[in-house]
């Protein structure tokens, strides 16, 4: 396979080819409300005529009948993406300005959020990644949307202490969060990855409410030097893998005996519909040049000639370093979040984290530098031809106002 970022990506479908089918669910669910809704939930979700609405008592339950190893996991996992999750929240500052001015800079959360969880197979760990996270935030309201309500997901919403949870998935899930309807009130932001249909929902309705960006479906990119374990690396990709179609698991390296011992286990592991390439590059360099290029959601650099480039990389997702640190641990206990910018969209998007959640406002309180300022200001408004502006600075010279 040639080393070219833009060929490897071009093997899955991106979300311009599921944009008109999208379309037409968010409109049908925007102007149908809770009928068209319902219509897809059955189709899509199969509930079986279930409430949408899961009630808190059914959480409770799942909770309770849930098996405690995966319940120690969870909480393992709720602890470390709280932990990190804090390490981004940023108090106010206040600037004192040349003029004597202050202006505080301030960050406060969003009312009411969304987590979407996939649906292909129950995912309790997506709901620890964005309930713990918009909770560290200082979000009021938290929402899951459950696509198919397994219990380990409703037992994950109950640890999480999640406040509304709805059996849908989907995008038509994505428009009711989005636009509201009869019994679902809309939300401030949506988060939490996907496969195509949900994530390009996101994407039309980002003007609408908060996203966190285009997350999914997977992929993964490992640079492996000829050091590095085939058996360690084949598990990695087939791991990522596991997602399923669309996902792209990429090995690239400048060891052809590691490319084609890692091969050789993937042509005899199970198929996953998942699409696996392999690039050979002449040396580090050009395997980081690669990797910038093609920005994937998850990084692994492992091996002695691979793991210091990790200083000089600047698009990944999530970036995992050495032998020891396989993405599956990210994905689930580390701590780092798994809703992660994919496509290539790491050039210029970042994980999921506090900041999705929140926005910054500026606090101005101008006082005694309000002539100076005006002094500064009117003559600037009155070139861009508008004088009101610059006669509501300087009505404020004096004190007026």
């Amino acid at each position: 396979m040639p080393a070219d970022a833009a060929a490897v990506r071009a093997l899955v479908a991106d979300g311009a080819s599921v944009a008109s089918a999208v379309a037409t669910i968010l409109e049908a669910v925007r102007s149908g409300g809770d009928e068209a809704l319902r219509w897809y939930v059955e189709k899509f979700d199969a509930t079986g005529g279930a409430s949408l609405l899961v009630e808190r008592q059914e959480l409770e339950d799942a909770l309770a009948a849930l098996d405690p190893a995966v319940r120690a996991g969870l909480e393992v996992a709720i602890e470390n993406v709280g932990a990190v999750a804090r390490a981004g929240i940023a108090g106010p500052r206040e600037v004192t300005l040349a003029q004597g001015h202050t202006v505080t800079v301030r960050e406060v959360p969003v009312r009411r959020a969304a987590i979407y969880a996939p649906g292909r197979n129950p995912y309790p760990s997506t709901i620890v990644m964005g309930a713990v996270t918009a909770r560290v935030a200082g979000v009021d309201e938290v929402v899951v949307c459950a696509g198919g309500s397994h219990p380990a997901m409703l037992a994950a919403c109950a640890l999480c202490e999640v406040d509304t949870v709805y059996r849908m998935g989907g995008a038509h899930a994505v428009a009711a969060l989005a636009y509201g309807t009869e019994t679902i009130r809309r939300v401030d932001v949506i988060a939490g990855p996907g496969a195509l249909y949900g994530q390009e929902a996101k994407r039309l309705v980002s003007g609408t409410v908060g996203i966190d960006g285009f997350f999914g479906p997977s992929d993964v990119l490992l640079l492996a030097g000829s050091d590095a374990s085939p058996a360690a690396v084949a598990a990695d990709l087939l791991a990522q893998a596991e997602h399923g179609a669309g996902t792209l698991a990429v090995l690239c390296s400048d060891a052809p005996a590691l490319l084609d011992a890692v091969e050789s286990r993937l042509r005899d592991a199970p198929d996953t519909e998942a699409v696996a390439v392999t690039v050979l590059v002449d040396g580090p360099t050009a395997a980081l040049t690669f990797a910038e290029a093609f920005a994937p959601e998850h990084l692994e650099l492992v091996g002695e000639a691979m793991e210091p480039l990790a200083a000089d990389v600047r698009s990944a997702g999530c970036l995992f370093v050495g032998s020891a640190s396989a993405t599956a641990f990210g994905d689930y206990v580390a701590g780092s979040n798994h809703c992660l910018p994919t496509g290539g969209a790491a050039r210029f998007a970042s994980g999921l984290n506090v900041r999705h959640f929140r926005r910054r406002m500026s606090e101005v309180r101008v006082g005694d530098a309000a002539a100076a300022l005006a002094a500064a200001g009117a003559p600037v408004a009155r070139a861009e031809g508008l004088p009101g502006h610059a006669s509501s600075m300087e009505m404020r010279q004096d004190g007026a106002g």
